[in-house]
């Protein structure tokens, strides 16, 4: 059989944007059939809650921390390979269509093809645009467009990427491949033609305690970003509005355009896996919040997930996490997983969704964008998430701790109710041995010392250990600092002598 994996992903959806996470009112048919056909997971967390550090985290198997997208318009490490370097190395055909927002230009990337990929394929939004006149160009630019009479499916972005996926599985559907279909929308401006462009006229959100957060027991940060709304009341946050119904309608629009490369998928390539994820999602509203930044609410961290290609019509209720999917499809491929992806093959889940393959996953900030001086600047955050609980440090503001069962609207703030000191410290403890591990560049002391962790002390020597990158399939290994020589160990314990060298 061939080994085919169609990967699917649109920008900034929310779980209950979809009809199949239990929100009836969202018109997501193709999706929600999907949902049907493979496994839902319902725990899914993103590397990071911001566009390309999102996309760093599922494209290369590696967390921000680890291959230099930090933060939006940062580029991948220049020894850092995505999947479709690695597949391409292997003897499979990979393509890539959509938006990347990995290469460190603006938003719309730079146009160039990067390694690994078909460049017949390529077509991030730059490729777009230049297909554009000047005025087109500012038209797809603008929300109000979508009112526009002319307005059709085929000027938009989503079917332009669609057209461009259904090309690619009928060319390749007898060879292996794998193929990633990168949708914008329905991330703004929210261009979508009728109907869709008044489908959610009058539409909320059912209501719930955290619109009326008051932020009082969170992060100064928070209350920051905020702004105006920290003093609003819900029917004020929580209403209809032209922007939500375009936002949505953008939604129906990406799922009616997916809908086209699923049913080219089951005439080509049946039995391909595929899978449907968000980057991210987005707040609006909840906690007072808009878009996203260094938070780990569930409205922009906990994404939707969906993998066909096991168990179908199953729920999957055990943490999963983006940083797992390339380890996942290497091993569905039958390519030895590399020593230094950071993430775990879900092949067995899949298989059989009663095999746990986390007990928690991990979450973080740094910054939203290099390019502009707000969105609240450098933003620390590391966060781990188990069954139950959630856990986020915020490095230089107040941390949070979650009980999701009781509080699943996370509204409570835990972090210095000593009923839940036992619980706390061990979360805390695993999310200070993931960042030794990683490697993690921000990693300190200053993790450790909370106001509510007595026990840990500073230390210079942190964990007290080298911990060199050991990545051989395209790099020779590195070199022991003391001996000149290749390194025996990646990770080992630094003489006392050498702890402040």
């Amino acid at each position: 059989m061939k080994k085919q994996v169609v990967f699917i992903m649109t920008d900034s959806t929310r779980k209950d944007m979809l009809g199949c996470y239990g929100n009836p009112k969202m018109i997501t048919p193709n999706l929600d059939r999907l949902a049907q056909e493979g496994i839902r997971y319902e725990n899914a967390y993103t590397c990071q809650p911001v566009c390309g550090p999102a996309r760093s985290g599922i494209f290369t198997g590696t967390f921000p921390h680890s291959n230099g997208v930090v933060t939006n318009s940062m580029p991948l490490g220049e020894n850092v390979k995505t999947i479709g370097q690695r597949l391409t190395d292997n003897g499979f055909h990979c393509g890539y269509i959509g938006k990347w927002h990995l290469d460190g230009g603006d938003y719309f990337g730079n146009g160039m093809c990067p390694e690994g990929w078909d460049e017949k394929y390529w077509y991030d939004m730059r490729r777009y645009l230049e297909e554009l006149t000047e005025d087109e160009r500012r038209k797809s630019r603008k929300s109000e467009t979508s009112y526009e009479e002319w307005l059709t499916e085929e000027f938009t972005y989503a079917h332009r990427c669609s057209k461009r996926a259904l090309d690619f599985l009928e060319e390749y559907k007898n060879e292996d491949f794998f193929l990633a279909v990168s949708y914008d929308e329905p991330h703004g401006p929210y261009i979508c033609p009728a109907p869709f462009n008044t489908m959610y006229e009058g539409y909320k959100f059912d209501d719930n305690p955290n619109y009326q957060d008051d932020l009082d027991k969170k992060p100064l940060m928070q209350r920051l970003w905020a702004g105006e709304s920290l003093h609003k009341t819900q029917d004020e946050i929580n209403r209809p509005s032209s922007k939500l119904a375009l936002f949505l309608g953008c939604n129906s629009f990406v799922d009616y355009e997916i809908g086209k490369v699923l049913d080219k998928v089951r005439e080509t390539v049946p039995n391909a896996m595929v899978i449907f994820t968000s980057d991210h999602g987005e707040m609006l509203g909840n906690h007072r919040l808009n878009a996203k930044n260094a938070a780990c609410y569930k409205e922009i961290a906990n994404v939707p997930l969906i993998i066909k290609g096991g168990d179908a019509g199953k729920i999957v209720n055990y943490p999963a996490s983006h940083i797992d999917l390339v380890p996942t499809i290497l091993d569905y491929m039958g390519v030895p997983i590399p020593r230094l992806l950071e993430g775990k093959s879900m092949l067995p889940q899949i298989r059989d969704v009663s095999v746990r393959i986390n007990d928690v996953v991990y979450t973080e900030f740094t910054r939203y964008e290099v390019d502009h001086d707000g969105f609240g600047g450098l933003q620390l955050m590391r966060a781990v998430i188990s069954d139950r609980f959630k856990l986020v440090i915020h490095l230089m503001d107040m941390d949070e701790l979650y009980d999701m069962e009781k509080d699943p609207f996370e509204v409570h703030n835990l972090i210095g109710d000593e009923a839940y000191r036992e619980i706390r410290n061990e979360l805390h403890d695993r999310l200070l041995e993931h960042m030794n591990q990683t490697r993690d560049l921000y990693r300190g002391y200053q993790w450790a010392c909370r106001s509510w962790r007595p026990d840990k002390e500073p230390s210079w020597a942190n964990g007290g250990y080298t911990r060199q990158r050991e990545n051989e399939e395209y790099e020779p290994r590195q070199l022991d600092y003391d001996t000149g020589l290749p390194m025996v160990n990646a990770v080992r314990k630094k003489d006392a002598k050498n702890l402040k060298r």
